[in-house]
């Protein structure tokens, strides 16, 4: 197309004159796919350089004077036009012509329309319905739309439609519709129970309903739509039957589960029922996985949603029997692949079906939602059954559903350890490889999960069958695995479990890093980095022994293929270094430090291999100290730009973490895995704190950047462990720039400097508390501050003390609140002394909260004395109603000792407001 022509051309569609429009709509419709094809790239052009202008008249074409054939394609056109990525041409069109827009669909809708064009109609607002929520400018929609809603002789499917966006805009305007919910009552009652009405109109108006009733503010409402709900799964079930339309069933699926997590009291009264029908169809093999699943889902979305409705699930009756022997059924399905055996590959998933890895993660869920108490007993007596059948798949299933529920039930499964442990160490002789890997990997995950009972309890059994299972040379991933489980054992802090077994299981490792398989090496090196870390200066005896080991896998590593095993190597010297001390280590420093240099060199791309390198390089740090100092050049440009990795802005939250993402390392773009980016993220920053920790006032050089760095990840808030570590390294600091500013070595650093930088790290603290909304994050940012302000609290001027005080504020309201919400839930008909200790577990955290705010203020009574006290006097309106009997005994108890110690430091002054 000639592009001196295209500025007349759009002129001449845009103009008054009609017939140049009406040609351009015709040709969107024309067969000849030339005159499409210009249309639909003019329509583009238009878009991008004059939407304001195609917008009014497309909607200037949809009004009555127009002829019936124009005013259908101007309806779909306009759909078109506003439905691009993020509404981008919505927002970016005049308040003026969205106006104009929002007007004519009302008058559309006001009046009778041909099907066609309310059917675009709908799908415009369709798309436009998030903007329109939010925004909350387009009350006016609602009383034509429900004319559509209750017009009986408009088509089923544009009311089905029109239903469901009616009672999405309810959900912001909810009181507007109040007055229409007994006549949308009747309708979708009668839609739902009109067996005569096309199965695609009874699936539209249940999912209407569903969207309706999350609506309705008064629950006495929502009461009157509990009729529906047969008429509701009727629809489902009909659904399901017809096997063309199981994708439709699927979305009614989706929108249940949302009912669930939003509304699970609704489904009290017939829950035996609704949750019955979500197990026939997950028990259904004839259903597609998709839709089994999204009936599974369902059910854990009601079992997860314990804060709504406490306890409701473990009153159903055999429900919890019922749903694990489901989930259990999930892990039979796995293939004995013989690539699973001979693989070199960590994860390696031959033989997995989806059905497997959803049944693991439902099962670790359902044990942490339902609790120990309710699931270890019923769990125990399935899994003992499954343990003593002629198939493997069901003895392995058996072993890896004790590994998932392990950690929400460790508390309760502590008690049936020794019947666990049998079942478990019995596995160990099964005749079948892959049980046998079950089996050490229940082991592995026991070992974290019950620390250190497992390894005082134990160690007698448990070491002695792994270091049997490492014999296992015609199964290399069950020898990989006993190594790795070595490593899980050796997390806890009781090295006295280790010793006695310390000469055989090192020789074991020595023995598998001569292995040619490239997994077991790797796996013996991160048992031998765990044994170090456990046994401390126990290792030194072994330190000649074992460091040639080590020192030839790292120089034999060099090309691309075990760049990986030479990581590993890299990170057990680090540990190997820790263990034995600094003058131990000593000859070999440099050679190693060498190494680090050649890994900065080389091209490191993948996630787990930068965490190895920089978790290495600082333990060498703490091993040494400020010995270091000459190879901080070398290891802080890599580990400022890992905290700087930011995920791509595209990706929604709920993909992040399993989207990939571009960020610059070194000299190049490397693609990473979102949670990988994430850990990653976190690492770092929490490893410029250790930096300044261990290199105290000689980290000076690099407190500004890393200050810079940590400062705004502490609203981070994709990640709470960014937040987390942020908090620790930002809090680091301010120890390091003291000394240096005491010392004299901090070039060009004096008071003045130290007293700005400690006011940004007040700042950036105090801000952070404002919009943290996590009560365990929340206490941890107080813990920073009052650890800053006990280095830094007398330089605060009162503009500065009056911030923190606001901030307290803030953060005791915040708790206040929250801690309204326990109360209120700990009075639900279905509370339970199971849901009591999850709350205990809660309130702990907010005691901790409040626990660090007494201390704060102590610290600036302290400081600032009698100062203090019309700061004091403000925020005694928060402190008095704290000390009352409806309180928590930490909240009275912190209020209390305040006031103690204001008495202390304040005198006479301060016995006026302790009365």
């Amino acid at each position: 197309m000639d592009s001196e022509l295209i500025p007349f051309q759009m002129e001449a569609i845009l103009g008054p004159d009609s017939q140049p429009f009406q040609t351009f709509i015709s040709d969107h419709w024309s067969n000849s796919k030339e005159k499409r094809s210009k249309a639909e790239w003019m329509f583009n052009m238009m878009k991008q350089k004059d939407p304001e202008s195609i917008a009014l008249k497309l909607v200037d074409y949809l009004g009555p004077s127009h002829d019936i054939y124009y005013r259908e394609r101007c309806a779909g056109l306009l759909r078109k036009l506003l439905n691009d990525n993020d509404l981008c041409t919505w927002h970016n069109l005049s308040v003026s012509t969205q106006s104009t827009i929002k007007s004519m669909i009302v008058d559309r809708f006001s009046v009778e329309e041909p099907g066609f064009i309310i059917q675009e109609l709908l799908i415009t607002v369709w798309t436009l319905i998030d903007s329109v929520r939010a925004d909350k400018t387009w009350p006016e929609l609602l009383p034509p739309l429900y004319q559509r809603v209750t017009n009986s002789s408009l088509d089923p499917y544009l009311k089905g439609a029109a239903c469901i966006i009616f009672a999405i805009l309810s959900k912001d305007i909810g009181e507007t519709t109040a007055p229409c919910i007994k006549d949308l009552h009747k309708l979708f009652l009668n839609t739902l129970n009109d067996d005569t009405l096309h199965l695609q109109v009874r699936i539209t108006a249940a999912r209407a309903v569903i969207t309706f009733i999350q609506s309705i503010p008064s629950s006495n409402e929502k009461e009157r739509f509990q009729e529906l709900l047969p008429g509701m799964m009727r629809a489902l079930t009909d659904t399901l039957n017809n096997k063309r339309r199981e994708d439709a069933a699927e979305q009614v699926l989706l929108f249940l589960i949302k009912l669930a997590k939003n509304e699970p009291r609704f489904l009290r009264r017939q829950l035996v029922d609704v949750v019955g029908t979500m197990f026939d169809i997950a028990e259904d093999k004839s259903l597609e996985e998709t839709t089994r699943h999204l009936a599974i889902e369902f059910v854990l979305a009601l079992v997860e949603a314990r804060e709504k409705a406490p306890g409701m699930m473990k009153k159903l009756p055999l429900f919890t029997t019922t749903c694990f022997a489901v989930l259990l059924n999930l892990l039979r399905d796995i293939k004995d692949k013989p690539s699973w055996h001979s693989s070199e590959i960590w994860n390696d998933q031959a033989g997995v079906t989806d059905n497997y890895i959803y049944g693991r993660e439902c099962l670790s869920r359902f044990s942490k939602a339902l609790g120990g108490k309710t699931i270890a007993p019923i769990a125990l007596e399935q899994l003992d059954a499954y343990l003593i059948v002629p198939e493997w798949e069901k003895r392995h299933a058996a072993l890896i559903a004790l590994s998932q529920i392990a950690e929400g039930s460790s508390k309760v499964m502590m008690k049936y350890l020794e019947q666990i442990m049998n079942m478990v160490l019995h596995a160990f002789q099964d005749p079948h490889p892959r049980v046998r890997w079950a089996a050490i990997n229940a082991v592995a995950q026991f070992s974290i999960d019950f620390s250190p009972h497992l390894q005082v309890q134990y160690h007698n059994f448990v070491l002695p069958a792994l270091a049997a299972a490492m014999d296992d040379f015609q199964h290399p991933r069950v020898q990989a695995h006993a190594a790795l489980a070595v490593s899980d054992f050796c997390k806890s802090d009781k090295p006295e479990t280790l010793v006695p077994y310390l000469d055989r299981i090192l020789n074991k490792q020595l023995v598998l890093l001569q292995n040619d398989n490239e997994m077991v090496q790797r796996a013996a090196l991160k048992a031998l980095s765990g044994i170090a870390d456990l046994s401390k200066e126990q290792f030194q005896a072994y330190y000649d022994f074992v460091m040639p080991y080590l020192k030839t896998i790292r120089a034999n590593a060099n090309d691309k293929s075990n760049h990986k095993l030479q990581v590993r190597a890299f990170e057990c010297i680090s540990l190997v270094a820790l263990a034995v001390g600094k003058e131990k280590f000593r000859d070999d420093l440099e050679q190693v430090m060498e190494v680090l240099k050649s890994f900065q060199k080389s091209q490191v791309r993948e996630a787990d291999t930068i965490v190895y390198i920089l978790q290495a390089s600082n333990r060498i740090c703490q091993c040494i100290g400020k010995d270091f100092l000459p190879y901080m050049s070398t290891v802080m440009p890599s580990l400022v730009e890992c905290a700087q990795f930011e995920p791509d802005k595209t990706v929604s939250t709920d993909k992040l973490y399993d989207s990939i993402h571009k960020v610059k390392f070194g000299k190049e773009m490397i693609c990473i895995k979102g949670s990988d980016l994430l850990e990653v993220k976190s690492i770092a920053c929490g490893l410029l704190g250790r930096y300044a920790h261990n290199l105290k006032e000689e980290f000076y050089p690099w407190i500004s950047q890393a200050a810079s760095v940590l400062a705004p990840l502490l609203k981070f808030y994709m990640d709470d462990d960014v937040r987390n570590y942020a908090n620790y390294a930002l809090s680091s600091l301010l120890p390091s720039a003291e000394l240096a500013v005491e010392k004299g070595i901090a070039q060009g650093g004096n008071q003045s400097y130290f007293k700005q930088l400690s006011g940004d790290i007040i700042l950036a603290l105090g801000n952070a508390l404002y919009s943290e909304s996590e009560a365990k994050i929340s206490a941890n940012i107080l813990w920073g501050l009052n650890e800053c302000l006990l280095i830094c609290g007398s330089l605060l001027n009162e503009d500065q003390v009056h911030s923190i005080i606001d901030e307290i504020k803030h953060v005791l309201m915040e708790s206040s609140r929250r801690n309204g919400e326990l109360t209120k839930r700990a009075k639900s008909e279905d509370f339970d002394a199971e849901e009591a200790e999850l709350l205990r577990a809660v309130r702990e955290l907010e005691d901790e909260v409040c626990i660090n705010v007494g201390n704060i203020l102590i610290t600036l009574i302290h400081t600032f004395k009698a100062a203090f006290l019309p700061f004091f006097d403000e925020l005694s309106l928060y402190l008095l109603p704290m000390m009352g009997k409806d309180k928590t005994a930490a909240e009275r108890s912190m209020c209390f000792h305040v006031f103690d110690i204001l008495v202390v430091y304040c005198g006479e002054a301060a016995l006026k407001r302790k009365s």
